[in-house]
């Protein structure tokens, strides 16, 4: 069952309407994407913008005595293409929070493989494993851990299960909201009393889960998702440093979809991604291409032609009327209307191989469902794509598309 719902936020629309002057109503999701190839550090402006598993943990938690293979762990699971360097990223976020009961390390090791085995009939080749960490509001300076984070050591059972099935993989922790006050309140206006000590808590928050990443081999690791207030700060050097001392893989940081297109994300990590949910003012009947222009109008304000160094790290929509307004509210609960849905992941697969970027990701599956059940409407978020049989036929084709990506010969 889906009844629990994505921890998103909204972007205040007076920002939006000052800066990029374009009136709008739009919902409670702020964007989020993947990373892509490894690439040299940078700071993203205008310009450039125009598998092997490792040992796992014994259920006691020590990191050095390896424990003995799963055996819910991917046997005769396997991608059909794995990723390569330079190929397209299609994947998915799958968002994990703890039960009040933690489940055995067994039933987790199952999940995993039956979303793998769920995502690998989707054609999927990439996986990016989200899930919550916790401040005590917008002007705390503690980010912790709490009941609903599961530990690195269970993180990296889950990750295991999905390397050795042969899937890019990615791990991306993500501020949640509860004490934020949302929706005025988010992870992207939040204000630490002390800055230095925010970065030096994160820091401490993060190391367990960077060595949890690298024994997994996991390909990309995302520092930080839609700070937008905290973007630029000069604690990021020493924060990504450190990082990059114990997690040999791509650190990426995913930016919220208003400051990509308003500004220049100015974060010295190797990867950018982009959460993506663009408003687009037309009606629930709107063709593939026009939501298609819609998204390109909103990507022509950053740069026009290829964006071969973005990944959408994070998109999704509701299955519901009016939702090309608001493409991230999954506090609404109109209408269900699964062509909405269908017809905006179509559009957005377009656009990434028209843009010649690196991949997209769906958001969302979380992880105690089962991928295979239909959503319950009454309960659960429109987001929920899985078991919706239109959106898993244009997410199959997307994810089996000629396209293979910016580093190919056939990456127009």
């Amino acid at each position: 069952m889906r009844s629990r719902l994505p921890l998103l936020a909204i972007f205040p629309v007076t920002f939006l309407t000052v800066v990029l002057g374009t009136p709008f109503v739009i919902g409670d999701h702020p964007v989020r994407w993947e990373s892509g190839s490894a690439l040299p550090r940078f700071v993203m402006g205008e310009a450039e913008e125009s598998a092997t598993s490792s040992d796992d943990t014994t259920d006691d938690g020590d990191p050095g005595t390896p424990a003995p293979p799963s055996s819910a762990s991917s046997g005769a699971l396997r991608v059909a293409e794995p990723w390569k360097e330079g190929r397209a990223q299609w994947g998915v976020q799958l968002y994990w929070e703890e039960e009040e009961q933690k489940r055995s390390d067994s039933f987790i090791e199952k999940q995993a493989a039956k979303h793998a085995e769920y995502l690998i009939g989707l054609g999927a080749n990439s996986v990016s494993l989200s899930f919550p960490y916790f401040t005590e509001g917008v002007t705390s300076n503690t980010l912790s851990a709490e009941a609903k984070t599961p530990s690195p050591e269970r993180v990296q059972r889950v990750l295991k299960v999905f390397k050795e099935a042969g899937f890019r993989t990615t791990l991306r922790p993500i501020m949640d909201e509860a004490a934020l006050d949302p929706p005025e309140g988010w992870r992207g206006n939040i204000e630490p009393a002390s800055r230095s000590a925010w970065f030096t808590s994160y820091g401490e928050f993060l190391t367990p889960y960077l060595e949890a990443a690298e024994r997994t081999k996991t390909n990309t690791f995302v520092i930080g998702t839609e700070l937008n207030s905290m973007e630029g700060d000069p604690g990021w050097t020493a924060l990504v440093g450190s990082a990059e001392q114990t997690f040999s893989g791509e650190v990426a940081y995913d930016a919220n979809w208003d400051n990509y297109v308003s500004g220049r994300i100015n974060m010295p990590v190797s990867h950018l991604g982009v959460d993506a949910y663009f408003p687009v003012q037309v009606d629930d009947d709107a063709s593939v291409d026009a939501l298609v222009d819609g998204w390109q109008g909103w990507l022509d304000k950053k740069a026009t032609g290829p964006l071969p160094n973005i990944t959408i790290s994070e998109t999704g929509i509701g299955a519901m009327d009016g939702a090309y307004h608001a493409p991230g509210d999954f506090y609404t609960k109109n209408a269900v209307n699964p062509e909405v849905q269908a017809n905006w992941y179509e559009a957005a697969c377009q656009v990434v191989q028209e843009r010649r970027m690196q991949g997209v990701y769906w958001w969302s599956i979380w992880f105690d469902d089962d991928p295979n059940d239909a959503p319950d409407d009454k309960v659960a978020s429109r987001l929920d794509f899985a078991g919706r049989p239109l959106t898993e036929k244009a997410v199959k084709s997307c994810f089996t598309s000629d396209y293979a990506g910016p580093g190919t010969d056939n990456a127009s």
